[in-house]
């Protein structure tokens, strides 16, 4: 119990700003830093009723700041006035498919978003750490797999590239002005909260309950790996933890559960768990993603003894109870 005690009391009080606070990992993140005592300022672009920082009340246990990422005033001034110690810059576009469409808006979000946060943080003097969410997206297609740190980042289509670019941007920050960075590198996350309802977890799970068949983009043999929103959120705060040890500043870190599946498998795990016997329709219409990527979270693992506590299964089950409760709640 000493080891928890101490824990809690790491965020009592810290000053702490995460970006993009109504998105799917923003809001668990709040939630999370709240539930520790910190003292929280949430960057908040469009007010979005059904995400999980308004349907569990946690926006009124922070500071709420409206305004873009594109807006850098705003952010220099917010870290200024809040005395912020630590940065959760989590904020950005992340649909692929809006990507293609709107290549333009994705960069302005991705990629001038992150410089904006970064450029501010050069310039706030009280900040000890900044934690940049990349994603496995970043590396592009490389042929040998897993994919780990040393990998080239290299995407090829709109929002792969928004990520290498803000990955490669951050690094340039931390090797020209000696910024405390730390970029993560996290698989497909899933979890309850995940309102993009084209992503196959909650999709499959919304269109099971409207008694409908789940629909593949893909043909359904593309392999990836998952990780449950919780593990995602204590893997960033350990991280930040360890930050203050100042030989991770600088680096980056895949999380994972290492375990590559594909797409079918994961419709029918779904289906499993919620006892449908509805078939998945494919229909192939996925344009310029990467057939087959998964991560290695070996350095994640060595360095900051790091494990996922859920597998695929336990964080489904989770995801699926979530939903539940979520629409019954909506009806």
């Amino acid at each position: 119990m000493g080891n928890i005690k101490m824990k809690k009391k790491y965020w009592k009080n810290k000053n702490v700003f995460i970006t993009g606070a109504t998105g799917f990992l923003g809001s668990w993140l709040v939630k999370s830093l709240v539930d520790e005592s910190a003292n929280v300022v949430a960057l908040v672009r469009d007010f979005v009723p059904k995400s999980y920082l308004y349907s569990s009340g946690y926006n009124k246990k922070v500071t709420l700041v409206r305004g873009e990422l594109e807006n850098y005033f705003l952010l220099e001034r917010t870290l200024g006035e809040y005395q912020i110690d630590t940065v959760f810059h989590v904020g950005a576009q992340t649909q692929v498919e809006v990507a293609n469409r709107n290549p333009l808006s994705t960069f302005e979000s991705n990629i001038r978003g992150t410089w904006n946060v970064l450029e501010a943080c050069r310039r706030s003097p009280l900040i000890k750490k900044i934690i940049i969410a990349s994603s496995d997206k970043a590396y592009g297609s490389h042929k040998a797999l897993p994919y780990d740190e040393t990998f080239a980042l290299r995407g090829s289509h709109p929002y792969d590239v928004s990520k290498s670019a803000a990955d490669l941007i951050s690094f340039t920050y931390f090797n020209t002005y000696n910024l405390p960075v730390c970029i993560t590198r996290c698989s497909n996350l899933f979890g309850g909260g995940d309102l993009n309802f084209n992503r196959i977890v909650p999709g499959t799970i919304k269109l099971i309950l409207d008694k409908e068949p789940p629909l593949i983009r893909s043909n359904g043999k593309f392999l990836r790996d998952y990780l449950y929103v919780e593990d995602a959120v204590a893997a960033y705060l350990l991280l930040a933890e360890k930050m203050d040890n100042k030989k991770f500043h600088g680096h980056a870190f895949n999380f994972s559960t290492e375990n590559p599946i594909n797409v079918i498998e994961v419709v029918n795990l779904i289906s499993r768990i919620m006892k449908s016997e509805l078939e998945p329709k494919i229909l192939n219409t996925a344009k310029g993603e990467i057939p087959d990527q998964y991560l290695s979270s070996a350095k994640a693992k060595k360095l900051l003894v790091w494990q996922p506590v859920y597998n695929l299964q336990s964080g489904l089950k989770r995801t699926v109870d979530w939903y539940m409760d979520f629409f019954k709640k909506s009806t």
